[in-house]
């Protein structure tokens, strides 16, 4: 056996031993496909489209074929039923017509079956129906969408507050090690009689007020990492890891300025589409109650068997027929549906307006909270270069006993309070462009490559 063999089964033999490759952190567009299948809210707008998709097919019955199977038996001594019965078996002799067994006929069995055929013809409240079940399927499904559309914002939201929780964890991290590294100076500088015990103290509490910011950050982090979990309808899940820091200013303003030269829009927005298709539907719904006040045209036909034996056994006879019915008062009860399905049409009708009144306005929001997170961006970018700017000469000037510990510190401090501001800012600007996105009828795609 080869050195190759006694490798391999070393290797086999390792079994556990074998350490496994760390768990790679979940992307954005791996949150996006999971909550799409799993998310909550996308399961139970599935639910009602699907729903609705089954109610919608009921309105068939008043267009398509019913086939129906009949099958019975019955034992009588009642005259009439008695010689039907007789007649409908070919069994009438001249004994038959005997008044004393017409009058007294003695108990017969019969085994009645058939095969019916009826067919509505013209049933105009039927067809309304079926128009009004189509608009509402499709007003269902443009509801799944944009449903969809605000579980993936609702994603976003959740994945990129987790990297920003994780990355506030980082920057508190660096903050504290820099506290410590001051805490240290001031120690060494105390020995040197450069500083009072002041200077140290002072340095100390900083440090741990550092220190206990950074206990929060890691609680915020778990909490934000469980509250994702709940978004793609994963609550159990703890395995989730996410990337430690957001995209850089550069990288997120770039991507916008692509964005911006793309479409404006998308066509309507689910919600707008989905109140318009329900306004349809109200329409054809009081259609279909006026159509209810008109005559019904049905046909029908049937095979008869009947036999004192098996199911389908004896002669066989056949009937076809047509039937008009119209019924243009029972109570008031269609009126009272007119009127019922007019009130309906009127609030769909007020539905659609408003949609599209609101998502013209929700558009504008969105439009205005997106210039704003990036005039913020802009601010804290530079408010970064400043504060580190600050620091450092802050530094220099108290290793050369030019500046006391609380300048130092605080130097420090609005540092690491610029860096935290600037990524709430990078989080806000996503945040804002995602949503813009939804309000115009736009893709998530461009924060993909971002969230890798």
């Amino acid at each position: 056996m080869g050195p190759k063999w006694w490798l391999l089964a070393g290797v086999l033999l390792a079994g556990d031993a074998v350490p496994a490759y760390p768990q790679l952190p979940l992307t954005l567009a791996e949150a996006l496909e999971r909550a799409d299948r799993l998310g909550y809210a996308n399961r139970i707008a599935a639910g009602a489209h699907q729903a609705q998709d089954g109610e919608g097919k009921a309105v068939w019955r008043g267009i398509l074929p019913t086939v129906r199977v009949e099958a019975g038996w019955m034992r009588t001594t009642d005259p009439l039923n008695a010689f039907g019965f007789t007649l409908r078996q070919r069994a009438v002799s001249p004994a038959a017509f005997d008044p004393a067994r017409l009058n007294h006929p003695d108990p017969i069995s019969t085994v009645g079956s058939a095969l019916v055929l009826e067919q509505p013809l013209v049933n105009l409240d039927a067809w309304a129906g079926r128009r009004a079940a189509g608009s509402a399927s499709a007003a269902a499904a443009a509801s799944e969408r944009w449903t969809a559309a605000g579980t993936g914002v609702q994603v976003v939201q959740s994945w990129f507050g987790g990297v920003l929780a994780a990355e506030k964890v980082s920057t508190l991290e660096a903050g504290v090690a820099a506290a410590g590294s001051h805490v240290r100076q001031a120690g060494a500088l105390l020995e040197q009689g450069m500083v009072t015990r002041a200077d140290l103290l002072l340095a100390e509490v900083k440090a741990g007020e550092l220190e206990a910011d950074l206990v929060a950050a890691r609680g915020d982090l778990s909490l934000a990492t469980r509250a994702l979990a709940l978004v793609l309808g994963t609550p159990g899940d703890t395995t989730l890891r996410l990337p430690t820091s957001l995209p850089d200013a550069g990288s997120v303003e770039a991507a916008l300025t692509t964005l911006e030269a793309g479409p404006d829009a998308a066509g309507p927005r689910g919600d707008v589409l989905a109140a318009t298709l329900a306004e349809d539907a109200a329409a054809a719904d009081l259609s279909r109650t006026r159509a209810a006040l008109l005559p019904r045209v049905n046909g029908f036909a049937r095979y008869d068997w009947n036999t004192t034996g098996a199911v389908f056994g004896g002669s066989k006879s056949w009937t076809v027929g047509v039937m008009a019915t119209w019924a243009p008062f029972s109570g008031g009860a269609e009126l009272a549906a007119v009127q019922a399905a007019r009130g309906r049409s009127a609030m769909a009708t007020a539905a659609a307006e408003a949609a599209l009144a609101g998502a013209d306005l929700q558009r504008a929001e969105r439009e205005n909270a997106l210039a704003v997170a990036r005039a913020r961006l802009t601010i804290a970018n530079r408010a970064v270069d400043q504060s580190a700017e600050a620091h450092r000469l802050v530094g220099r000037s108290y290793a050369g006993g030019l500046a006391t510990a609380t300048e130092l510190l605080g130097a420090a401090a609005a540092e690491t309070a610029s860096r935290l501001t600037r990524s709430a800012a990078v989080y806000q600007v996503l945040i804002s462009a995602a949503e813009r996105q939804q309000a115009r009828g736009l893709s998530l795609d461009f924060l993909i490559a971002l969230g890798r």
